[in-house]
């Protein structure tokens, strides 16, 4: 049996091409309008460094459900959610998850403390919603 080739214009070529990375500008776009106040994009980077060092020590809690119930027994941590929950390589793939997340909750560990502390100083120095 011989294998066929997948069509270079065809649309699995396409969602490839669209889910490359995009600019911090491009990703704005798509920003939900309630989404306050937002994370700057030094501070975002940070924030997804941290993640993918708590995933590799498991210590990352993902999807709405499942932080909700560790918040209501007492867990602490980052939660980071999701300016926009379209594009499937924001806090999905951040996290080494092939779903898309809308919120993460980053708990705090020995392996990468410094990280978590510097994003924790700088998202609660961020600006209240009003």
């Amino acid at each position: 049996m011989t294998k066929i080739k997948a069509d270079p214009d065809g649309p699995e070529a396409q969602a490839e091409a669209c889910s490359g990375e995009r600019t911090y500008q491009e990703l704005l776009v798509n920003q939900n309008p309630i989404a306050q106040p937002l994370a700057s994009r030094r501070l975002t980077r940070k924030l997804y460094k941290c993640i993918k060092k708590a995933v590799k020590q498991k210590q990352i809690r993902r999807g709405v459900k499942e932080v909700q119930k560790f918040v209501n027994k007492g867990e602490k941590g980052i939660m980071v959610l999701a300016g926009d929950t379209l594009p499937i390589e924001d806090l999905g793939a951040a996290a080494g998850s092939k779903r898309p997340t809308c919120v993460i909750m980053v708990k705090p560990h020995e392996e990468y403390q410094e990280a978590y502390d510097e994003c924790l100083e700088e998202v609660q120095s961020l600006p209240l919603p009003l």
